[in-house]
């Protein structure tokens, strides 16, 4: 058991919320978040009194400190908070991708910096990023989203380096079968991807929660980018 401060940016839904339920089951106090209050309030209370909801848009980096400003002193923050975009060079959104490097790019660092006086100087203490695997796995439509994966990993090693002894490290999920968004994809889309894996199955929420529990309790992890895929590289 732990009883450490552990945020979780982006925790009132998918994988956030799968984390958040397992840290707060073994001791961890969690600060979630989502960008509506009403929804991370009932999330938090969802999850037992050792969870609490916060209103954040890291869309929007100049309300961060605000929305923050309350938080007590952290052992660990997690930043999974993702946003869907389908772009082409062909067919651009100039809206869309700047949402989408804004809230990836610039969230995520402004979070780090308004935080920076909470997260003691301990390799003790760590953070933990999402990426994606379209950084290096690019689809049709994936044009702003490989980027900006691609963009995490400059990211990791960098506050790595100017953040030590806290440690930093990214997880890049694959394919996540019984996630929500692919879950909702049309029959037979899954298996295809099935097909790419050795052994046939895809990575699971659960998966991604081991290591994001990896990252955030081994003192020997700083600068790392963490694959969660089932070996889809490999095939």
């Amino acid at each position: 058991m732990t009883e450490r401060n552990i945020l979780i940016v982006g925790g009132s839904q998918a994988i956030g919320l799968e984390l958040a339920k397992d840290l707060v089951a073994g001791g961890d106090t969690v600060y979630l978040t989502s960008r509506d209050q009403a929804k991370a309030d009932a999330v938090a209370a969802s999850i037992g009194p050792k969870a609490h909801g916060i209103a954040v848009d890291i869309t929007e980096p100049e309300t961060i400190a605000g929305a923050l400003k309350d938080l007590p002193k952290l052992d660990g923050v997690v930043i999974a908070a993702v946003d869907r975009d389908a772009n082409t060079v062909r067919d651009y959104s100039i809206e869309r991708a700047k949402k989408l490097v804004v809230l990836k790019l610039v969230g995520y660092t402004e979070i780090i910096h308004t935080l920076l006086d909470r997260l003691e100087p301990s390799v003790d203490t760590s953070i933990v990023l999402f990426g994606g695997r379209a950084k290096d796995l690019p689809y049709p439509g994936s044009m702003t989203v490989s980027s900006i994966n691609g963009g995490v990993v400059g990211m990791v090693n960098t506050l790595a380096l100017e953040l030590a002894p806290i440690r930093v490290n990214a997880i890049h999920p694959g394919i996540i079968g019984d996630s929500p968004f692919w879950m909702d994809k049309p029959e037979g889309v899954l298996e295809g991807w099935e097909q790419h894996t050795p052994g046939g199955k895809l990575a699971t929420m659960a998966d991604v929660v081991g290591a994001a529990r990896f990252l955030l309790d081994n003192r020997g992890m700083s600068g790392q980018q963490i694959y969660v895929d089932r070996g889809y590289h490999l095939m």
